[in-house]
């Protein structure tokens, strides 16, 4: 390993552990909080299901009457559906007809589906025998009374927004969103959105910013587009204070290596920041800077574009979940073997882009798109990352490794 880089998962751990999350919440309605951290925890102050009710559509009747009258020829004294409960009374030899949902009568304790069932007019036989509680929900099954719905720092999605709908919750308490101002550095890059954005010769369009604020678009942030900042140290430290004054995180791209035109190192100086990492251990990614301001943050990504995305997604990522008040994400990690020879020295993690190809068994790892850093190419039609660990001193075929898909690929 260079003697001047850390390894990734030691500087995420020690940036983790410095920083406080911010602790201010507010209460926002329930379609708002997806995407946002609980603030408290989430107690269900009702059952779900409230009452027993069936889980099929068939005939409710005493299971103990039918094991001891296996021919019997049931009497059937109404019906219930969804909605809309049977709410006379059943005699132990009689059954109801039922339907998913409803709720169950009182005088049976399990449902029979209708196809295990022959009906002759108003009366049913049972061509199977009963366990009670048979195709029967109990009160309680999904959710009971005093059950934690959410943890405090819990992220919010889609399933448990139907969750807390089911329990009754019109609101929830989240913490409040950070704010992040988001920049790229850089001469030679145009803002592709400018009216007049033609490139002269050396000039490339900027990708990083757009990419990056549209991978942070779905987090618990309000984002600031900071524009493009030239390549001159003062502009530089005069952007992050400018974006400090409103802004909890700081985000910007290029001028974070030791060449002459990058200028990151100083301007966080000149800021008052004190230097919270400098270097990782990991490929692509390893001019990356962290400087923090009392507390607030810099985030200082590389410029070609596939290492800032990575960087941003495994390191800048967890960090902003922590310090916005969240249980900070940890990357599905699968392990596959690598379909794959892949020559590395050890001393740095490499992240690759990658698809999976095959299934079951045949199941392998495959490198997808050219390996250079800048090549965007490479990223669009990946299914996620392999990474190579620390110390690996080479892949061959068949190798385990550990996958990480990308969220785009998932469900």
């Amino acid at each position: 390993m260079h003697p001047e880089t850390t390894p990734l998962d030691s500087a995420r751990a020690d940036l983790l552990n410095a920083i406080t999350p911010r602790s201010a919440h507010e209460n926002v309605p329930l379609h708002a909080s997806i995407g946002r951290f609980a603030a408290s925890d989430i107690i269900s102050t009702v059952n779900l299901p409230a009452t027993a009710n069936a889980a099929v559509d068939g005939y409710a009747i005493d299971a103990e009457t039918l094991a001891a009258n296996p021919d019997h020829l049931f009497p059937i004294a109404g019906q219930a559906r969804a909605g809309h409960p049977f709410t006379g009374t059943i005699a132990k030899d009689e059954a109801v007809e039922i339907y998913t949902g409803a709720v169950m009568p009182d005088g049976v304790n399990a449902v029979a589906m209708h196809e295990d069932c022959t009906r002759h007019d108003n009366h049913v036989r049972f061509d199977k025998m009963l366990q009670i509680g048979a195709n029967n929900r109990p009160v309680g099954e999904n959710l009971a009374v005093g059950e934690i719905i959410l943890s405090a720092g819990t992220r919010i999605h889609a399933p448990m927004i139907g969750q807390l709908a089911a329990a009754g919750h019109k609101t929830v308490d989240v913490q409040n969103k950070l704010t992040a101002t988001m920049l790229s550095t850089g001469d030679e890059i145009i803002d592709v959105m400018a009216a007049d954005n033609g490139t002269g010769f050396g000039q490339i369009y900027d990708a990083n910013r757009p990419m990056l604020m549209a991978a942070l678009a779905g987090e618990a942030l309000n984002l600031h587009d900071g524009g493009i900042v030239a390549d001159d140290r003062d502009a530089l430290a005069n952007a992050y204070q400018a974006a400090l004054v409103h802004s909890d995180i700081v985000i910007s791209s290029g001028g974070a290596s030791d060449g002459i035109e990058d200028h990151t190192q100083a301007a966080m100086k000149m800021v008052g920041a004190e230097c919270a990492l400098w270097r990782l251990a990991m490929k692509p990614g390893r001019p990356m800077a962290v400087g923090r301001v009392e507390d607030k943050f810099i985030f200082c990504l590389p410029g070609n574009p596939v290492a800032a995305f990575v960087c941003a997604k495994l390191l800048i990522m967890p960090l902003l979940d922590k310090l916005a008040g969240g249980i900070a994400r940890t990357p599905l990690r699968v392990t596959v073997p690598a379909g794959f020879s892949h020559k590395k020295k050890p001393g740095r993690a490499e992240y690759l882009r990658a698809t999976l190809q095959g299934s079951g068994k045949d199941q392998q790892i495959q490198i997808h798109g050219r390996r250079g850093a800048g090549v965007i190419s490479s990223l669009t039609g990946a299914d996620g990352l392999v990474e190579i660990p620390l110390d690996n001193a080479g892949v061959e075929v068949g190798m385990p490794l550990a996958f990480l898909p990308f969220v785009e690929r998932g469900l």
